[in-house]
């Protein structure tokens, strides 16, 4: 058993210390103290690392009291005098919102259409697990070093990109399976276009399949779409718009994917 669940155990039994909440409460109050004379030690670069973490901190800190002080707004009249032609509390749910709720609903969609939460062709896949995507490979003299891994399925890397030697190398990426094109179907206008990949945005599977740029199906991938002309409403040519995988590229040898509008 754990040390940890040990712990939990006797916590269960016999409760906290009783000064424990008093210490914590104390603790708490010493910590703003103790991280201001933290900052003033720190130099070079990770003052600068520690700087920047704090100020993001604070601005999540103030937009979360921005939001409890809205949230006493609310959308109703809720002032103590009655207004002229009092609504019954059966009709109460059905009065009027304030223009505030109409505009911060405005904000959220706009946000939400600049973040470009779309809705994906695929919305589930099989899930691949590491043991079917990379392969072991065994190294070394007495053939017990099994630590370098071969991917098996397709994958995207920079035209930059150099393999390390060997020795250092974890994960190796086959030429044979490496893509730089993708067929890519725009839904509205029902054409498919031969475009260049610019990156993997994201596979489904694992965290580190997106990192190594292993494209399966489901990965939303990214795509070169100057030659198709879209423009924005300011007006600028949109360069890189993200596509959905909707093959299994090991298995068809190429990559179709659809245009996420």
């Amino acid at each position: 058993m754990p040390q940890n669940e040990h712990i939990e155990l006797f916590r269960k039994r016999h409760g906290r210390r009783f000064d424990y909440f008093e210490k914590k409460r104390k603790r708490e109050a010493r910590l703003p103290k103790i991280r201001s004379q933290y900052a003033k030690k720190l130099t070079g670069l990770k003052a600068k690392i520690y700087n920047r973490q704090r100020y993001k901190e604070k601005i999540q800190m103030q937009k979360s009291i921005r939001l409890h002080q809205k949230k006493g707004s609310g959308t109703k009249n809720d002032t103590g005098t009655i207004p002229e032609g009092a609504v019954p509390p059966y009709l109460l749910d059905r009065e009027k919102q304030n223009r505030s709720k109409v505009l911060t609903n405005m904000v959220k969609q706009k946000r939400k259409e600049k973040a470009g939460k779309w809705t994906v062709p695929i919305p589930k896949v099989r899930s691949i697990g590491e043991e079917e995507a990379l392969k072991v490979l065994k190294t070394g003299k007495r053939k017990k070093k099994s630590w370098k891994r071969m991917v098996t399925k397709v994958c995207w890397v920079n035209d930059n990109f150099t393999r390390k030697p060997p020795k250092f190398e974890r994960f190796i990426r086959p030429m044979a399976l490496r893509f730089k094109m993708a067929h890519v179907t725009h839904p509205e206008l029902k054409t498919t276009f031969h475009l260049s990949i610019i990156g993997v945005k994201k596979n489904p599977n694992s965290g580190l399949f997106t990192q190594l740029g292993v494209i399966t199906k489901g990965t939303v991938i990214e795509v070169n779409v100057s030659e198709l002309g879209l423009v924005t409403q300011g007006g600028k040519v949109v360069w890189g718009k993200y596509a959905q995988v909707t093959n299994c590229p090991e298995n068809d040898g190429c990559i179709n994917a659809v245009l996420l509008v």
